[in-house]
């Protein structure tokens, strides 16, 4: 009898479990529903409030390109001014397009050509089934976002970045076992692909990833504050990389707003000329979701990694890690750039993505004859 008792007790338990959390499920989603139709009718200043609303720990920092003058303003806890210090940031994908740029120069220089397989620079089997380098640069090669490798586990488990400890002898293996059709796949945003496209550039240029980048930003585009990671340790919560880990050229750098208006007007100065290439539409993708339209934020084509929003003249990336959220926007009909980087989440509250496009096209139709 007692047992019996028991397991009812247990029963009841349990279903009081499974209905809190239900409750807890369908909150949140009611909660991100009504966030839905609300932040499309929101100004920048008023999703910057949101964001950072009871926040202590927030930074936003916003960079504004106009009329050739640069300026950078730091958000802290319920959007107050904080000091301007150049505060670093992981800026996770945007590294795509410095790597996309790289490969530009490759191209320009005779080293590679974008419409060559992969397999004319990698050590593969002679099995085909391997995409061309401009659809990896493109992401419609037909790759995943990353393909699961044993070293994910661990990381899982150690709360570690989940592409750590990936090597180039893992990354080709997984290239040989992967055979795909000769035509261009419907646009996936893949980090194995730009990945596949660092692997090309070190034989290329006979030199490592992490040393082609560092010397690109720095050397090349006076970048001093903007390097790849190479262990985490310069920022809180910042992700673990190995050395020379495969998935580098895809989200490893970090940088300041400082410096990222200073690639925005190199971008829109097109110098070196690698920079102009890799803004020009490669192919049409027409890729943004619901959400992201119903905010003015398209996805019409896209040129080396960079996305263009045809309608609105906006080429622009974002970044994203597990702590840090970026965006960097630019219109080069008007000369207008907008930078905004986070030390928040990119799923949190409303993300730098949406600020930043927010903030660009605000400063389009400030600037548009009709005001």
């Amino acid at each position: 009898m007692k047992t019996a008792k028991h397991k009812k007790r247990i029963l009841w338990i349990v279903l009081i479990v499974l209905a809190i959390l239900i409750a807890a499920v369908l909150t949140v989603v009611l909660l991100l529903r009504r966030k839905a139709r609300l932040v499309p009718a929101m100004s920048f200043q008023k999703c910057l409030a949101y964001t950072t609303s009871g926040n202590p720990g927030a930074i936003v920092s916003v960079g504004i390109l106009q009329n050739g003058q640069a300026s950078v303003t730091v958000y802290g806890e319920d959007a107050r001014i904080l000091p301007n210090e150049d505060y670093e940031f992981e800026i996770g994908s945007i590294t795509k397009t410095f790597t996309a740029a790289l490969l530009e120069r490759a191209v320009s220089e005779g080293k590679i050509s974008l419409d060559d397989s992969i397999d004319q620079y990698l050590d593969l089997p002679e099995n085909g089934g391997y995409p061309t380098i401009r659809r990896l640069i493109t992401h419609t090669s037909g790759y995943k976002s990353y393909y699961l490798e044993a070293p994910m586990v661990g990381n899982f488990f150690a709360g570690r970045n989940s592409f750590y400890g990936i090597s180039r002898e893992s990354m080709l293996a997984r290239i040989a076992k992967i055979h795909l059709e000769d035509r261009d796949y419907p646009f996936s945003y893949s980090n194995f692909g730009m990945s596949v496209v660092g692997l090309v550039l070190e034989q290329a240029f006979h030199k490592d990833a992490t040393a082609l980048l560092n010397a690109f930003v720095q050397d090349d585009l006076h970048l001093s504050h903007t390097y790849v990671s190479a262990d985490g340790e310069n920022l809180a919560y910042g992700w673990d990389w190995a050395e020379n880990d495969a998935y580098l050229p895809a989200g490893a750098l970090i940088s300041t707003t400082g410096d990222m208006l200073l690639y925005a007007q190199a971008l829109l100065d097109g110098v070196p000329a690698c920079l102009a290439t890799a803004q020009k539409p490669l192919a049409q993708i027409h890729a943004a979701n619901s959400y992201y339209e119903s905010l003015g934020i398209r996805m019409d084509a896209i040129g080396a990694a960079w996305i263009l929003d045809e309608q609105h003249g906006i080429v622009w990336h974002n970044g994203g890690t597990g702590h840090y959220a970026s965006y960097l926007g630019f219109d080069p009909a008007r000369g207008i750039a907008v930078a905004v980087l986070t030390n928040l989440p990119p799923n949190d509250r409303i993300p730098a993505t949406v600020l930043g496009a927010k903030l660009l096209l605000e400063l389009q139709q400030e600037g548009s004859p009709s005001n």
